[in-house]
């Protein structure tokens, strides 16, 4: 078969895979009922309300398209597509977007995408605002890193060195959510084979994904010692805005308090933040080896 041929073979077959696979194993949540089920796993199991979500992107490193000239040549200096993608509760996928040229800006990514254009003009059924044990309403978030501009409806964790007691306890309950999308990225990139497994090996077996200890500890995924060498997927940049307005400070705030409050507190965040070395500001959530 000629090259031509072979290329649209592939084409043809790629797509209707993805058409049909797709609504099985990508659905995205489309009614209210499955987004308050995504808000209910989040509290459950990672203790932060009304949280639909963790988001993270990465440069997929490609070859060059014949004919694209620097469209996809990032600051890093290589070629990339740009993967956005948002997890539930338990390392799954919910929402992906892919395409995005390497060389886009990395802060208009997000809110040039499909996704971010249906956040923003609330074309999704999200819950309502969530009455909090406190007496604080919060909306419906997305929790990011740095990467992310903050929004009413997209949390990031506080920068800075400086941070108070209360903004370190956010960031690291921040984090510790937002550490869901970080193992769903790891599992996805060591388990390219995914569709090749029976029904009696398991997705993701014990100490593959990382584990928080009843102390604050956090106890490395098996998925990062593959991951450190090789890994063809790269972090965006950090957005380092600080320009918000009075309606999305008022959000991060009702949460500061929230997790600060007895109601809504973690019995050991206050020992480990004040004894551990990081401030949960940066892009990752700190590891101790």
């Amino acid at each position: 078969l000629g090259r031509t041929t072979v290329c649209n073979i592939i084409n043809e077959t790629t797509k209707a895979i993805w058409n049909v696979l797709k609504p099985c194993y990508l659905k995205a949540p489309s009614t209210l009922n499955e987004w308050e089920e995504l808000a209910n796993q989040f509290e459950n199991e990672w203790n932060f309300p009304n949280c639909i979500g963790a988001i993270d992107g990465k440069h997929v490193c490609i070859e060059a398209p014949s004919l694209s000239g620097l469209a996809y040549y990032n600051y890093k200096i290589f070629h990339s597509m740009v993967l956005l993608a948002i997890c539930d509760a338990k390392y799954c996928f919910t929402l992906v977007d892919i395409g995005s040229y390497g060389r886009d800006n990395d802060a208009s990514i997000f809110n040039e995408s499909k996704m971010g254009k249906a956040f923003k003009n609330n074309l999704f059924k999200l819950p309502k605002n969530r009455m909090l044990s406190n007496g604080k309403q919060v909306p419906p978030v997305l929790v990011g890193d740095d990467t992310f501009a903050l929004k009413s409806w997209l949390m990031k964790p506080f920068s800075g060195k400086n941070l108070t007691i209360k903004e370190r306890i956010f960031n690291y309950r921040l984090s510790r959510t937002r550490r869901t999308i970080e193992n769903t990225f790891g599992i996805m990139v060591t388990k390219w084979r995914v569709f090749r497994i029976n029904d009696g090996i398991n997705y993701v077996p014990p100490g593959f994904v990382d584990f928080e200890t009843n102390s604050g500890k956090v106890i490395p995924g098996d998925w990062r010692k593959i991951t450190v060498e090789g890994n063809a997927l790269h972090i965006l940049p950090r957005c380092i805005s600080n320009r918000y307005t009075t309606d999305v400070n008022t959000v991060r705030l009702t949460l500061i308090e929230y997790f600060n409050h007895p109601s809504g507190s973690l019995s050991r965040q206050h020992d480990y933040v004040t004894s551990c070395r990081h401030n949960f500001a940066g892009n990752r959530i700190f590891l101790e080896q």
